[in-house]
């Protein structure tokens, strides 16, 4: 018995050899090697216990998965916290800097944006070919070091400049990012993933309003503090210092976040041209150009909300820097979270059930369903309608963020999705961080003259950008169908 047991462990070692290494048929490999021919219960019994491992392998894989996504995320809302505290520190900022509405809103939205764009396609690029994590980890050092420098600015000028760098090290996470998700999930559950992975925006977005709220009205009770090295800083400065030096500590995160091996038969270490990379956006410019601007001009209605909510509440309503924090950052950390939850799962659902342009339909819902609900919020006609309609308008605002760059990895092979998610991020951010804002805070202060008319600029802003948004996506559900195709032709040609 022991003798047949080793020549039964035997044959079943030299089957999966044969197979492994491709000599062909097993039975005539076994027949050479003059050996028994394995029992049917022992290749039974061979194929359970291997399908039985490939299932634990794929479920670790997936739990390992998650977790990237979670480090992911947690980055990602560190990102949004030292993005957004600008938003609650309107006041303070102009008082000191001595500046009004429109440099103010260049300071939240333009200035970050126009380097968090413009290197966002190189460093996209870098995702494509070197160590996404390491690019990643340089560019959340570089970041938070600005942000945490943004404590020291005496003028607008230093301030504006250490903007940039902000934007320049954020330009470095999503694309890298984005690439790395795709690559650890299959499609059925893209959108979700990356629903998740971008829940980092309202959690970071949440907690810079909530926490900067409750800062702000304990470090006001003094107008100057007196720290060590630093001498008297005003209350701003010290939420800078807070928020930006813990981004540095926790960078080491980054380490246990591996590169994927196996990236369904696609090289991604090998360089592709840039001119290739954009031969093959110009051969889906339609797609390209409806899907960017349309989601571009639901972000710059995101965006436009987040940068002058806190100044609605207080302008109108006139609510303390502390309790707008409070109320609104919950909103937006609970409301936030589960209205891009919400949208990649409905997504991912409709794509199950068929219709393969499901991101950008959804992407059509919303911009149809958030205008009245902007309208309805910013013209209320008192604080406790308006918080009534911030909670469909903060998980509206939200939805929009997970299913848009999941169409664009869907629709690009995996040796470009990089460069493709930063071209994503240059006309999204562009468009959204780079004009929202700032129309808000031009039309209060050029046309309307008068700080008070804050809910009409954003009534304006908001109710256009939501009813182009719809136009253009809708166009967009038919070309984004061929280029789904387009991208099918293209692996098959470039698997072997």
């Amino acid at each position: 018995m022991p003798h047949r047991r080793f020549r039964a462990s035997v044959c079943r070692i030299i089957v999966l050899t044969a197979r492994t290494a491709g000599t062909g048929d097993p039975i005539n490999h076994l027949k050479q090697t003059k050996l028994q021919k394995v029992p049917a219960t022992t290749s039974t019994e061979a194929t359970t216990a291997a399908a039985q491992t490939t299932a634990d392998s794929t479920a670790h894989s997936l739990r390992y998965a998650w977790y990237v996504v979670g480090v992911l995320t947690l980055l990602y809302a560190f990102s949004f916290i030292d993005r957004q505290i600008f938003s609650l520190m309107v006041g303070p900022l102009r008082r000191d800097l001595r500046i009004g509405d429109a440099k103010m809103s260049l300071l939240i939205g333009f200035s970050f944006a126009l380097f968090y764009t413009f290197f966002g396609i190189p460093l996209g690029r870098l995702a494509d070919i070197y160590s996404r994590r390491l690019i990643i980890a340089a560019g959340l050092v570089l970041w938070s070091g600005f942000t945490a420098s943004c404590g020291l600015a005496q003028t607008f000028e230093t301030m504006l400049l250490l903007r940039m760098g902000v934007g320049v090290g954020e330009a470095a996470l999503s694309p890298a990012a984005y690439s790395l998700i795709t690559d650890y999930f299959p499609r059925e559950r893209l959108a979700t993933a990356l629903s998740v992975y971008s829940m980092g925006i309202y959690v970071g977005s949440g907690m810079a309003y909530l926490l900067g709220g409750l800062v702000v009205a304990y470090a006001s009770t003094q107008a100057r503090w007196t720290i060590p090295l630093l001498g008297a800083v005003h209350p701003w400065q010290i939420i800078f210092l807070l928020v930006g030096l813990p981004g540095i500590a926790v960078a080491p995160l980054l380490f246990t976040v591996n590169e994927p091996v196996v990236l369904r038969g696609d090289s991604r270490g090998s360089t592709v041209p840039m001119k290739q990379v954009f031969s093959y956006i110009f051969d889906n410019r339609r797609t390209f150009l409806l899907h960017n601007i349309g989601f571009g001009l639901l972000a710059l209605s995101s965006y436009a909300s987040a940068a002058w909510m806190p100044e609605f509440y207080r302008r109108h309503f006139h609510w303390t820097i502390g309790t707008t924090g409070v109320i609104y950052g919950s909103c937006v950390a609970v409301l936030g979270c589960i209205g891009i939850v919400s949208a990649g799962r409905f997504a991912d659902y409709l794509r199950k059930r068929g219709r393969g342009n499901a991101t950008l339909f959804v992407g059509v819902l919303i911009g149809l369903v958030w205008l009245p609900v902007n309208c309805l919020l910013y013209l209320a006609p008192s604080a406790t309608w308006a918080t009534i309609w911030l909670v469909p308008g903060c998980a509206l605002a939200a939805a929009p963020f997970g299913i848009a760059p999941a169409a664009i990895q869907q629709m690009m092979p995996a040796t470009m999705r990089g460069q493709a998610s930063a071209v994503y991020l240059f006309s999204i951010n562009l468009i959204g961080l780079g004009i929202g804002p700032t129309a808000v805070g031009a039309l209060t202060q050029y046309a309307f003259r008068s700080d008070a008319a804050v809910q009409y600029s954003l009534v304006i802003v908001t109710s256009v950008a939501c009813a182009l948004a719809a136009v253009l996506l809708y166009g967009a559900l038919k070309p984004f169908v061929a280029s789904l195709e387009r991208v099918r032709v293209w692996n098959a040609a470039h698997s072997g």
